[in-house]
């Protein structure tokens, strides 16, 4: 179950995204269960995270972001250097995303 956003809804959900910090940090362990399951966490609580990915190569990144759309259901919102900004709605829907 993948999430598909319009171009409208991504820089909404950026603009909302903008000031946030990192809530997970994935270090030199690369993407382990225990990571997965807090970005899940996170995503269930506020929908929309950003995630920090240190120490990788672009191929690496990318292979690890992938992992964590597949994973965890939620839309890749953008990722700007290091931070990947997700987006997941909740059962509260907590973010109204305007119309595609």
């Amino acid at each position: 179950m993948s999430i598909t956003l319009s171009t409208k809804q991504k820089q909404y959900l950026k603009s909302l995204a903008h000031h946030l910090s990192p809530v997970v940090m994935l270090g030199g362990n690369g993407l382990t269960e225990g990571v997965l399951a807090e970005i899940d966490l996170s995503l269930n609580h506020h929908e929309l995270i950003k995630v920090k990915i240190n120490g990788s190569d672009r191929e690496t990144k990318q292979l690890i972001i992938d992992a964590i759309v597949r994973e965890t259901g939620a839309a890749e919102v953008q990722t700007i250097g290091h931070v990947l900004v997700l987006y997941r709605p909740s059962e509260e829907n907590k973010i109204q995303l305007p119309r595609k």
